[in-house]
């Protein structure tokens, strides 16, 4: 548990000091061109596709609705490509980015009807690792936003 609160702090002052310096911000947000549902779906389906595994569905909606708590719809998407992971965790320079993992994108409606996605900043995960462009994790970023591109506005 200290290691998952270190990883966190450590990113969340990191995007401090990214926002001090015009650095990019540690989340993105990007509109869906699809519905929320049609977003999700088409998510796991082209990350299916394209060599990446659901590793879970979070239904934040439903679990607050289980405690009595209404919001609009929510869901984070877990993905893992195990080749990817593989080249990531078998580095020992590398298994820092474990506390990422697997890649966790949330999907998303707000009070103005239309559908979001979010996930961590792919520019921003750059610049804190180096921005080496043949690593597992730039190779593993540039999949995930390529898959991505697909849904968005």
């Amino acid at each position: 548990m200290n290691k998952l609160f270190l990883a966190i702090t450590v990113f969340f002052t990191l995007n401090l000091f990214a926002q001090e310096k015009n650095a990019p911000q540690f989340l993105t947000e990007n509109e869906s061109k699809y519905t929320f549902s049609e977003t999700v779906d088409s998510l796991s389906r082209l990350g299916n596709r394209n060599g990446w595994k659901i590793v879970a569905i979070h239904d934040l909606q439903k679990s607050l609705k289980k405690n009595g708590k209404e919001v609009l719809p929510v869901n984070i998407i877990e993905f893992c490509n195990p080749e990817y992971s593989y080249e990531v965790l078998k580095e020992d320079n590398y298994k820092t980015v474990s506390a990422l993992m697997p890649c966790r994108i949330s999907v998303y409606e707000k009070s103005d009807g239309k559908t979001y996605i979010s996930r961590i900043n792919p520019e921003f995960l750059s610049a804190s690792f180096g921005n080496v462009k043949n690593s597992p994790m730039a190779k593993a970023i540039g999949d995930v936003e390529n898959i991505l591109s697909r849904l968005l506005k």
